[in-house]
């Protein structure tokens, strides 16, 4: 007599282990569907983070070789005289940006502030790049001002170009941990750089305080 024949006929028996069966199988395929879609995710992450840091990387690169070329230096001499024909060669390239826009929830946290800050510097330089071809012509002297900012907004976004560079390396050899040990690196670092500094900047404070009062003390 089997187990459950005091309390189910064999119909009922058999319905109840098939049910057990289709809710195992369930269960199954949810799991691996589960591991498929995080497998899934994970490539597209490695994915989306190699395309932003090749076309990051050409930015950073471009923006190295003008500085270096002291290309700013000719821009800004030639704003100053109104050079109305001023092509700004800016290499600036958000397409991979603006294709995964909708998908930047995916990047790791620690990802998306400094990859969204430094395409946000990018469309500024690019808003100004256009403000100084329009004013150079007419008004040179408020141009030149520009000019300016923009050779500082350029050198800005090539420090946060290399921030991002940074932390997408790190994100893609070792994820979070290796982010969070590239910025305790950065941290211990900074420390050492301002201990190292600070007595020297401290008894220039002191030598800038007591020519002060020196100069006050001979009126």
């Amino acid at each position: 007599m089997a187990p459950l024949d005091a309390y189910l006929a064999p119909q009922a028996q058999q319905a109840v282990i098939a049910g057990m069966f289709i809710a195992a199988g369930w269960w199954v395929v949810a799991f691996q569907n589960a591991w498929r879609d995080r497998r899934q995710r994970r490539s597209r992450v490695e994915d989306m983070q190699r395309a932003l840091l090749a076309e990051v990387r050409a930015h950073v690169v471009s923006l190295e070789r003008q500085l270096q070329e002291g290309s700013f230096d000719e821009l800004l001499e030639r704003v100053e005289n109104g050079d109305a024909t001023l092509v700004m060669q800016h290499g600036g390239n958000d397409r991979i940006f603006r294709a995964i826009l909708t998908e930047i929830h995916l990047l790791p946290g620690s990802v998306i502030d400094p990859v969204v800050i430094y395409y946000r510097l990018i469309a500024v330089m690019d808003n100004m790049a256009d403000s100084i071809r329009r004013t150079a012509r007419n008004r040179p002297d408020q141009a030149s001002e520009m000019m300016v900012d923009y050779i500082l907004l350029n050198e800005e976004a090539r420090e946060a170009g290399l921030d991002v560079l940074e932390i997408l390396t790190a994100s893609l050899q070792g994820g979070a941990a290796e982010i969070e040990a590239m910025l305790e690196r950065q941290r211990e670092e900074a420390g050492k750089t301002i201990r190292q500094n600070l007595p020297q900047e401290l008894a220039q404070m002191r030598d800038d305080l007591n020519r002060r009062f020196s100069d006050r003390s001979g009126l």
